[in-house]
């Protein structure tokens, strides 16, 4: 029975890794806010501001975690990641305002920083050429994948409480995200190996042609005008996934009055049009032009968010999750397959860190353009409509982002 190559177990760690983020953390944190608004009353604004704030760090920290990743390799980052994330749901489950609340969710963004999506692709990147979009689609299912938890996190947080559930939910990451962050291996040079598990070739083919004859330094990348057009339109799908992931349920019980159970079973079918993009997507990345399809998953996440502004049906809240987990789960992969195509995996974390400087604006601003304008107007339909429009924007950054000469 031919040897499992090890870069698919490292893949299979990545889904897990994800998998804790998603289900305990960025699915759950729209039905965290529904409780948390009912016991402090904060407003709107509040809960996106703390999101907003936890994004900005990842956006600052990312050029520094892009270096010590190259430098150190992921698993040593992975293993501080998960420690701050469980200490952020810990403390999470004891605080008693706004500031303990800014503090704990700062902890989890700095812990999931860490310990996901950077260190993750770039362990991947490395490991996989040929196959490279669907590993990273495979890994990333995880995060889609948690939101069909999603049901069972509200279930947890209605019957137990919040605070007993982020408890949990933290003494839950410091065991399992510790176990799978020892499965992530430095590159596959490192231990004899070669990416996709292909065999060695003979010496003098080996000096005739260089390993990765691609690779570009941060600063040669940057200089590219794909680089900015790549970070842009990544950015501006983050617009869209920040602001559903923080207001959708909110939007979905109090202006539409269903249930948090209803709002919870929306995250569950968002979640499997996600994982059904993300396979879609990992297959279709490898063989056709990924800036082609993530230009055409741009207009998807646009007319997504405007049929949840103007929904006054559930149905409409269904279409909603559909178009919006296929654009997503096509989308998510091939940005850092993308990037890892045109400037290659040399380099591969301090680039994606550098980029994280520009997306943070979408993970930012979408958030806080919904909720500021949610509050100021009574009604989610003006920010939703503004974000949609800069989603379709978006469409066009990826068309311009050609691979450099």
């Amino acid at each position: 029975m031919p040897r499992v190559f090890y870069g698919w177990w490292m893949v299979a760690a990545g889904f897990g890794l994800e998998f804790l983020i998603g289900a305990l953390m960025f699915h759950a944190y729209g039905a965290y806010a529904v409780l948390l608004r009912e016991e402090f009353g904060w407003s709107k604004t509040l809960v996106s501001a703390a999101f907003s704030m936890a994004r900005a760090e990842s956006g600052i920290l990312g050029p520094i975690q892009g270096w010590l990743t190259d430098r150190f390799g992921p698993r040593a980052l992975i293993r501080t990641g998960m420690v701050v994330f469980a200490l952020g749901l810990l403390f999470f489950s004891r605080i008693d305002g706004a500031v303990g609340f800014f503090v704990a969710f700062f902890m989890m963004a700095v812990g999931t920083s860490l310990g996901g999506y950077l260190p993750i692709s770039v362990a991947i990147v490395t490991w996989f050429r040929r196959r490279r979009a669907l590993a990273l689609s495979v890994s990333g299912m995880g995060m889609a994948l948690g939101g069909l938890l999603t049901p069972i996190v509200v279930a947890a947080l209605t019957r137990f409480g919040w605070r007993s559930t982020a408890l949990v939910s933290g003494l839950l990451v410091l065991v399992v995200g510790l176990l799978l962050a020892q499965l992530m291996r430095h590159p596959p040079e490192t231990y004899g190996l070669r990416p996709d598990g292909d065999p060695r070739p003979a010496p003098e083919a080996a000096a005739a042609r260089p390993l990765d004859p691609r690779s570009y330094t941060a600063r040669e990348a940057m200089a590219t005008r794909a680089f900015w057009y790549i970070s842009l339109g990544h950015a501006a799908a983050l617009l869209v996934v920040s602001a559903v992931m923080v207001h959708m349920v909110i939007h979905v019980t109090e202006r539409l009055g269903y249930s948090l159970q209803q709002a919870g079973a929306v995250v569950a079918l968002l979640t499997v049009m996600q994982l059904t993009g993300q396979l879609t997507g990992g297959w279709l990345g490898d063989r056709f032009s990924k800036r082609w399809i993530c230009a055409g998953c741009m207009l998807g996440h646009a007319a997504a968010l405007l049929i949840l502004g103007l929904a006054t049906a559930f149905w409409m809240v269904l279409a909603f999750a559909v178009l919006h987990g296929l654009s997503w789960g096509m989308r998510g992969p091939l940005m850092a397959a993308i990037r890892a195509d045109y400037f290659g995996s040399g380099s591969f974390g301090m680039i994606s860190g550098v980029s994280s400087m520009v997306i943070m604006f979408g993970m930012m601003l979408g958030p806080l353009v919904a909720g500021i304008l949610a509050d100021r107007t009574g009604s989610y339909v003006p920010g939703f409509s503004v974000l949609a429009a800069l989603a379709a924007a978006g469409s066009v950054a990826f068309v311009r982002a050609r691979r450099p000469r």
